[in-house]
């Protein structure tokens, strides 16, 4: 689905600019009026006198120790975090020493060469997960040996591993939404961590995602029980933060009710405008929009409010602070890794996506280090007339003749008829197309889909990409020799409608209400129903997590076990925990409401 190479797009000329339009989430909402359609801001009310909001009123709290750590994620702006808390201190009389932790990382040219078995050859899209800690990036013999040093009113380590040091001192933790740091990465405001410098954003990203997020993910996991306050930085120059008991607090709330988390949105080569039309706040001048992260977890962050103020921590704090009640009986198959992803791709007055596939259970552990594969499904959310989706070989399909015509169309610039050897399948609203891993496929233009598919979402083995260039006018990257050792070419002629368009069954009903089943591939480890009713419906958990959508209607409210009510408008995604029990949902459309849910199939018990 996404494309790793996405950076491509982005021109580094213009990279201030394109970060100073993307939608910056409001340090505080007090003066917001009320979303009446698809919020691109959603938060979780924590109560009154939770999130504070300065930097006077953090260094207030750290003045009640001799010595504090602060740690976080990478592309924090430390060097703003300390002119702004030193000014801080000086307001209020405190003498500081600060203690960087990057004063004790190895040198860049060490971490370089050490990332690299990672990070495939230079011209590979793709790596592979890293099994490094974040202590191999430090001196650590140098780094446990500086203590806190007399004569200061507080002693203060400050920077990316900074409770590595050892110090005996409470932990002020500094998250930072993904997307902010990719934004700031485009911009070379901020490198891949022990980097001396920015690169091209897409070699950047890659080492993000096979290394940065791989290490850091697993060292926030193991600092959650030490992290006294929380905070949130991303608007560079002012702070919002909170006691850490009150963020466990919302999260375990969480945890047993309902959540959403922030979506955000990312043009690209075949971007539409359905997005961009119909979702307020977004840009208007954007060049088009091609996705939206509704529930992609690695990279969506939740938002917490209280008194107005926001605060936004990465997804996985959630599951670290507990999958089980998250996930339920699924919670010892993926852990803390959240299995299913909702993402919109548009087509709408666009192009069509790259004719792909994606890689076997076995290539993609083996090759790439994930724990499972990219099997997706295409739920049509909307369509226009000529809407279609490539899916599934012809009949008279040649695997031979098919990649020497691709390899001509790569060595040529040439195109070529798609037809002759991938089917297209018109497409219309509440379509549900089956895309299990191996499976030749395309979204053509003027759709807007709704992609429900397993969580891994970078793995896309592009073929053909009709013989266009990205948005800053560079060829994408094609994969012909990874797709060929996936494709399954049994995947063709009557057997793709047979058995890759999903037939919708009525599986139970009521007075005013129906609940369909849209069954998926064999190779599914999820499974989808559509809940349509006219009031209200009652729903189960069975000890599963749901995610959901409304795909018709205009809002409606959800009422958990525990009494939580919130409510969802058109086309957003929220997720119902294991723990919640049950929830009701309550129609506020005039007409009958359509709900999508996906969930991992009951039997499923093993990756």
């Amino acid at each position: 689905m996404y494309d790793i190479a996405q950076a491509e797009s982005n021109n580094p000329a213009s990279a201030d600019k394109e970060v100073d339009r993307k939608p910056t989430l409001p340090q505080n909402i007090s003066n917001r009026s009320d979303i009446a359609a698809y919020d691109i801001f959603p938060f979780h009310k924590l109560g009154s006198g939770k999130i504070h909001s300065g930097y006077d009123g953090l260094a207030a709290w750290m003045s009640g120790y001799d010595a504090v750590v602060i740690d976080g994620f990478n592309g924090v702006f430390w060097a703003v975090v300390q002119h702004e808390l030193d000014n801080a201190f000086e307001r209020i009389g405190k003498r500081v020493n600060w203690v960087l932790a990057a004063d004790f990382m190895r040198a860049a040219g060490e971490i370089d060469r050490m990332v690299q078995p990672f990070l495939g050859s230079g011209d590979s899209v793709w790596g592979t997960k890293s099994t490094l800690q974040i202590q191999d990036f430090f001196d650590m013999d140098a780094f446990k040996a500086v203590r806190p040093a007399e004569g200061y009113d507080l002693n203060i380590v400050v920077g990316t591993g900074a409770t590595l040091a050892g110090w005996e001192a409470p932990v002020v933790y500094i998250d930072l939404p993904k997307n902010v740091l990719q934004y700031r990465m485009r911009a070379g405001k901020a490198t891949n961590f022990g980097a001396a410098r920015a690169e091209e954003s897409g070699h950047m990203y890659k080492r993000a995602y096979f290394v940065d997020w791989v290490v850091l993910n697993n060292y926030k996991q193991q600092l959650l029980s030490k992290i006294a306050v929380m905070a949130d930085t991303q608007w560079d120059q002012s702070v919002n933060w909170l006691l850490y008991p009150d963020l466990a607090d919302g999260l375990t709330k969480l945890s047993r009710s309902v959540f959403r988390v922030r979506p955000w949105f990312e043009p690209g080569a075949w971007g539409g405008h359905w997005m961009q039309e119909r979702i307020e706040g977004l840009d208007k001048s954007e060049v088009n929009y091609a996705w939206s992260f509704e529930m992609i977890v690695p990279e969506n962050g939740i938002v917490f409010e209280s008194d107005g103020n926001l605060l936004e921590v990465s997804f996985d704090c959630l599951m670290f602070h507990d999958h089980k009640a998250v996930l339920g009986k699924h919670a010892d198959v993926f852990k803390t890794e959240f299995p299913i992803r909702f993402d919109f791709l548009d087509t709408w007055d666009g192009g069509n996506l790259s004719i792909q596939c994606h890689p076997s259970k076995n290539y993609i552990r083996e090759t790439f280090g994930e724990n499972f594969t990219q099997d997706e499904t295409y739920y049509i959310l909307d369509a226009k007339e000529d809407a279609g989706v490539y899916l599934g070989f012809t009949e008279d399909i040649k695997p031979e003749q098919f990649r020497e015509k691709l390899e001509y169309s790569l060595a040529h610039n040439e195109e070529i008829d798609v037809l002759n050897y991938v089917q297209l399948h018109p497409a219309k609203k509440h379509d549900f197309f089956l895309i299990p891993n191996g499976t030749v496929h395309s979204a053509a233009a003027n759709n807007l889909v709704l992609e429900i598919s397993a969580t891994p979402y970078i793995f896309t083995f592009k073929v053909y990409d009709w013989v266009r260039l990205d948005l800053s006018g560079m060829p994408r990257p094609i994969n012909i020799d990874h797709a060929f050792k996936n494709l399954d070419f049994s995947r063709k002629g009557n057997k793709v409608q047979d058995e890759l368009i999903s037939k919708p069954q009525v599986i139970n009903e009521g007075a005013d209400w129906q609940l369909v089943h849209l069954p998926t591939h064999a190779e599914h480890f999820y499974d989808v129903h559509r809940l349509e009713f006219d009031s209200t419906i009652v729903v189960e958990t069975n000890g599963l997590c749901h995610i959901l959508m409304l795909v018709e209607g205009t809002s409606l409210t959800i009422t958990t076990a525990d009494g939580t009510a919130s409510r969802f408008h058109y086309a957003e995604t929220f997720a119902v925990p294991a723990a919640a029990l049950s929830y009701t949902l309550h129609n506020e459309g005039g007409q009958r409401a359509k709900v999508v849910k996906a969930f991992v199939k009951p039997d499923f018990s093993q990756l």
